[in-house]
């Protein structure tokens, strides 16, 4: 838990989050990276690639999922911690069950990213809190409704996810918001919170962004979960540019690539 309490995410400039499933039925690369080798081979080749970050998720979040045993998720998970955290990059954890972040940060984990923002889990803001990990905290719905005006829905959610890490004693330095592309949300919603992405920013967090294949870009462009890596980047560099410090993608290296770019012509001119 030491290493969770000493890390601290850089905000100077954007970071690419790689992502690693440990899963046999995540929506894009289910059953590809469960075995240890496999796993251990591709964060390898992420970190080759340029990753800041690898986040780590053993039980699959795409719609429809069913949910799983907290003790099954820790057999898929645990064996790739190890050697992973051992490759000397900041580890996230995608969970929303305290025990999970709990063990995790003192395998070596330092970021926990929880899909339901503290409000899945009673324990997981305090667990978080006594572990010193940083925590993304997920905009997150049961079902998607077209009817609501979906940045407020957003901004209310926020708020109680920061009350809740703030009540447990996370500091809001280690505090990160996440508007959930994908999750209880239309394809049009999900357009409404890439064009008003900025106004994220006045929750005064470093907000992450995760698109990476997923539907929103499949059904502009009309094409399967692998042929999505080029409206993924769209969406991510996007983001960027209206303020986020963090996308998570299946695919780094051109997303490492873009982010160079966008340092090169933006950011590092214009840091305002």
């Amino acid at each position: 838990m030491a290493k969770a309490a000493e890390y601290q995410l850089p905000t100077s400039r954007p970071h690419v989050m790689g992502i690693l499933n440990v899963t046999p039925d995540s929506f894009s690369d289910g059953g590809r990276h469960n075995a240890v080798e496999d796993a251990l081979a591709h964060a390898r080749a992420m970190l080759a690639d340029g990753a800041d970050i690898l986040d780590i998720g053993a039980e699959s979040t795409r719609p429809g999922a069913a949910p799983l045993p907290l003790e099954d998720e820790w057999a898929r998970l645990s064996p790739v911690l190890e050697p992973v955290t051992g490759l000397g990059v900041p580890i996230s954890i995608d969970t929303y069950k305290a025990e999970i972040a709990k063990r995790a940060c003192a395998a070596g984990a330092v970021i926990i990213n929880d899909v339901w923002g503290l409000q899945k889990d009673p324990a997981m803001a305090d667990t978080v809190a006594e572990t010193g990990a940083h925590v993304v905290m997920m905009h997150n719905r049961l079902a998607a409704d077209g009817a609501i005006d979906i940045m407020s829905d957003i901004d209310r959610f926020f708020e109680q996810s920061m009350s809740l890490a703030t009540k447990a004693g996370i500091p809001r330095e280690k505090q990160i918001l996440d508007p959930g592309f994908g999750f209880g949300k239309t394809v049009d919603q999900n357009f409404i919170i890439l064009n008003r992405f900025e106004t994220l920013k006045k929750h005064g967090l470093p907000v992450l962004a995760g698109a990476s294949r997923k539907r929103m870009v499949g059904a502009v462009l009309d094409v399967e979960t692998d042929g999505r890596l080029h409206g993924s980047l769209a969406v991510h560099m996007t983001s960027l540019l209206k303020g986020a410090l963090i996308v998570r993608a299946h695919d780094v290296r051109p997303h490492v690539d873009c982010v160079r770019m966008l340092e090169a012509t933006f950011l590092e001119r214009n840091p305002s």
